[in-house]
């Protein structure tokens, strides 16, 4: 439940004693850029807009999506954060047995729990560098006997940052026809040819839900956006459960006003990959010179890292947090053990600075 989430950098602030804005959150999945220029001066001009009741089905987002990406607004409804469709999902479509790729997000089985349906998994390896293998998974559904009828992918995955390529899901969904599968490409705006990988606009499956987020790639995780996309009549499975006015009036402002200002969103974006991929490169070519931890490569802007002395993901986490940095520790993550962190990249100066205290921790560790 809200325990499987990650670092709490107002909790670390208490105990050092120091302000939040002293922290540098390296736990959370969020574009190390900010939000998009505007964006925030936009939010104090119109704050006002918290007077009055927000459009009760978040309509406004809704068309303002549809605009940007070329899609009929019946196949799309925008809720507060993708996190309330995830936990709908197991009563919006009716599962019995969900099947989770991971090791991933932890809110997949949460919602399972949460509506008391049966959730299994099919984990990728360290052994392969945590690749998924779609080819495994499609023989787990094709076995006799089991009762899944959803699965969930997250693609690219959190906290592994693997990408499975397009024409590989969509064999998945013309081969199990009968079961519905969710792709949750909440951090697919950071890939290069995410435009190719995207899902949101295949309207020939009737079994495909795509969730799609905005709080990452524009870090507003506070306004609580997100977007379901799928059939007409899965879209109405899910308005069954909506609630009215779910999305403030803020959040719908500020949506609306992302999409209608393309010309600065698209470059905002372009830069955004340009710079995760550098800054990540020089990131791992600093932190490889150093014995003890293994980096995992990833599509996105977060680092899945495995520790291979003795050291424990709690003792990393809690010799970075002296230091005001914090990190995610993975050991809450089905699938992975207590030795996995993971690095979601910030400035250059800041992710040098974890470098060193890696280097140094690492080489403390070697001698003792």
């Amino acid at each position: 439940m809200i325990t499987g989430h990650g670092g709490n950098v107002q909790k670390l602030a208490h105990q050092l004693r120091c302000r939040v804005a002293d922290i540098t959150d390296m736990s959370c999945n969020l574009n190390p850029l900010g939000p998009p220029e505007g964006l925030e001066p936009f939010l104090n001009e119109n704050i006002s807009l918290i007077r009055s009741l927000p459009a009760a089905d978040a309509k406004p987002m809704v068309e303002a999506f549809c605009r940007y990406h070329g899609l009929e607004t019946k196949r799309v409804a925008a809720g507060n954060g993708t996190t309330w469709f995830i936990h709908t999902l197991p009563i919006a479509l009716k599962t019995r047995h969900m099947l989770i790729m991971g090791p991933t997000y932890s809110d997949y089985k949460d919602a399972c729990l949460l509506h008391g349906c049966d959730y299994s998994f099919c984990m990728a390896s360290s052994d392969n560098g945590f690749e998924p293998d779609t080819a495994r998974l499609s023989s787990l559904l094709s076995e006799s006997g089991n009762n899944i009828d959803t699965v969930v992918l997250c693609n690219p995955n959190n906290p592994t940052g693997k990408l499975i390529q397009k024409p590989a899901i969509l064999d998945l969904l013309e081969r199990h026809p009968d079961l519905f599968f969710v792709i949750d490409e909440s951090y697919l705006p950071f890939v290069d040819n995410a435009d190719e990988v995207s899902l949101i606009r295949e309207n020939r499956y009737a079994n495909l839900v795509v969730l799609s987020s905005m709080s990452k790639i524009f870090c507003m995780p506070g306004l609580r956006t997100g977007y379901v996309c799928a059939s007409p009549a899965v879209i109405d499975r899910f308005m069954i459960y909506y609630q009215p006015w779910s999305v403030n009036a803020l959040a719908q402002a500020a949506v609306v006003h992302i999409f209608e200002n393309n010309r600065i969103i698209d470059p905002f974006i372009e830069f955004t990959r340009n710079y995760i991929k550098t800054e990540k490169q020089l990131f791992m070519d600093m932190v490889e010179e150093y014995g003890h931890i293994e980096l995992f490569d990833s599509y996105t802007y977060f680092l899945l890292a495995r520790l291979t002395g003795s050291m424990t993901a709690d003792e990393f986490c809690h010799i970075a947090g002296q230091k005001k940095i914090l990190i995610r520790n993975c050991t809450n993550f089905d699938g992975l053990s207590h030795n996995y962190i993971r690095f979601s990249l910030k400035t250059r100066q800041e992710n040098a600075r974890l470098a060193a205290l890696t280097g140094a921790v690492m080489e403390t560790r070697a001698i003792a």
